[in-house]
Order: structure tokens, then C-alpha cells, then sequence
């Protein structure tokens, strides 16, 4: 027995939505509260976490990176690492080598 019309249109746009909501991703992991972060607009200043080049990328560091580049969030890129291709201004990026050393901060 099909469905009724009504109903299939229904469950496509609930199927769509779910779709579209997969695609997003989470950054919960390297978030903490505004408060954290010092006096700033939430925009990356990267200047404050280039003392990173040269030491082995970890989670402490990259918190305290964020927490100094005035960042809302942040994450450690290795080279083959996928990764978005929109430029949030709020976030900060270490990007490591395949040894796990930072080479190189940026915003976006």
C-alpha cells in the first residue's frame, strides 16, 4: 500500500533534513566558555599563538594557543588531515607535520 501523498512529502523533508544536519561537524572538543578567553572581539589573533612553532602539538597546548590567540575555538591540522574550507575568523589552527611538531599557526 503507498503512501498518501501528504505523508511521503512529509517524511522526504524530515529525511533532508536529516541529511543536511550530518553534514555539519562539532567542535565541542576544543570549545570552552567565552569567559575563558581573554578581553577580545572572539576574532583569532594568531601573533599570540606563535610560540607554538617548533613544539609537539597536544591538547594542552592547543588550549592554552587558543586561549592566547583570543580564539572561540581551535584545532590541530596534520598533513592529511580533511578539513572545511569556510574561514571562521573566531577560530585558530596549528598545523603540525606528520611527527607531530607545530609549523605553522593561522586564523580561519
Amino acid at each position: 500500500m503507498p503512501f498518501p501523498r501528504k505523508t511521503l512529502l512529509i517524511l522526504m523533508a524530515a529525511l533532508a533534513a536529516l541529511a543536511a544536519s550530518g553534514c555539519s561537524t562539532s567542535e565541542k572538543s576544543t570549545q570552552s566558555s567565552a569567559a575563558a578567553a581573554p578581553a577580545f572581539d572572539g576574532r583569532c589573533n594568531a601573533d599570540g599563538a606563535r610560540y607554538t612553532v617548533g613544539k609537539s602539538a597536544s591538547a594542552d597546548l592547543l588550549e592554552e594557543a587558543r586561549v592566547k590567540a583570543g580564539a572561540q575555538v581551535a584545532r590541530i591540522l596534520r598533513p592529511h588531515d580533511m578539513v572545511t574550507l569556510e574561514y571562521r575568523s573566531d577560530r585558530l589552527n596549528l598545523n603540525a607535520d606528520d611527527s607531530g611538531q607545530i609549523t605553522r599557526v593561522n586564523c580561519g
